[in-house]
């Protein structure tokens, strides 16, 4: 199917572009009230996430209300934790919590690696289909993974964390379980994101939330490594790496083969793109706090920021994903804003 709105898939590729693309993380989310009228209509977020009718529905509510460049399936990052055999429950206002976690080796003994990801993990891929079928060309599809550190350090702790202390712990008391798990985590994770792939999304999207807890050579040696195997993995979609808060890190994930890299609010473009060169795009990166403020104050912080580009390779979004209680009128404000700019060169 030829889509009617490429621009997001020209930007990662490094083709010319009209204007710059733009969608937010967390677009399908709490700040929509068509959102909020579909989850309460059901038991709770997870069942939404496993009903790929209503998954379809909220992932393609932001393309219909917000006028974003793309869609991204909702979803979980831990779907995959759970398809290997450690429930998880969304606790209102908390997060995530599991009840068991992976501290042992004989922990790690309990869980399952080889299974069928249709199987199991099948109603992502239908809520794909789903949507795709629904989108009917409009803008991109995007599919996601949690990097495996990430979906490591909510295995080990069971639960978010300010230090994650229990997570990196055993990186120093038992390494090789680190290892061992990560390499799980990553083999099922290709598996997944190639499924979602085969189902029909456009590029994918590896997010490593927890990245900026390690140090640079932590980091390399349990996060980097395993982001490496999979955008190595993936050649049949533009990939995109997000390592929130790895500044140190930046160089090493330009190396890797992938398209995109994303970059969060705290981080400099201009500094960003003189590190990473003209061979990669960048996604990002507008603080989610500036939709707090005035219309005017938005649409003046959003220019500053298309202002410091440098480069037609640019996917804008936020630093991280759009808190629950903005107003969507000011996501609006922010998207039309990078719709009415004009590229200089």
């Amino acid at each position: 199917m030829n889509l009617k709105n490429d621009l997001i898939l020209r930007a990662a590729r490094g083709e010319n572009i009209e204007r710059y693309p733009v969608w937010l993380m967390r677009q399908a989310g709490r700040i929509l009230p068509e959102y909020r009228a579909v989850r309460g209509a059901l038991s709770g977020f997870k069942e939404l996430v496993e009903t790929p009718e209503r998954a379809a529905e909220v992932t393609i509510q932001p393309v219909d209300l917000l006028g974003v460049d793309a869609a991204i399936i909702f979803s979980d990052i831990l779907v995959v934790p759970e398809a290997m055999g450690l429930e998880y429950q969304m606790i209102e206002k908390k997060g995530p919590w599991f009840e068991k976690t992976i501290r042992s080796d004989a922990a790690l003994k309990t869980l399952d690696f080889n299974f069928d990801i249709q199987d199991r993990l099948g109603y992502v891929m239908e809520a794909i289909e789903i949507t795709k079928k629904e989108l009917d060309g409009r803008v991109p599809l995007i599919g996601f993974a949690g990097a495996p550190w990430t979906i490591f350090c909510y295995m080990t702790e069971g639960q978010g964390s300010k230090t994650f202390s229990e997570s990196r712990k055993i990186l120093y008391t038992n390494p090789t379980l680190a290892h061992e798990l990560l390499n799980y985590i990553t083999d099922v994770t290709i598996q997944y994101l190639k499924a979602q792939i085969l189902a029909g999304a456009n590029m994918v999207q590896v997010f490593d939330s927890w990245a900026g807890i390690l140090g640079k050579e932590q980091y390399a040696e349990f996060g980097l490594k395993y982001m490496d195997k999979i955008a190595a993995a993936i050649s049949e979609v533009p990939v995109t790496l997000f390592s929130k808060g790895a500044y140190n890190s930046i160089t090493n994930l330009a190396k890797m083969d992938c398209n995109t890299i994303g970059v969060d609010w705290n981080m400099r473009i201009d500094e960003i793109r003189d590190l990473v060169g003209e061979n990669r795009t960048l996604q990002g990166n507008l603080d989610p706090c500036v939709l707090y403020a005035s219309h005017d104050e938005v649409e003046r912080l959003t220019n500053n920021m298309l202002d410091s580009f440098k480069s037609k390779r640019h996917i804008v979004n936020l630093g991280h994903g759009v808190y629950p209680d903005v107003d969507p009128e000011k996501v609006k404000t922010f998207i039309q804003t990078v719709k009415n700019y004009e590229i200089s060169y």
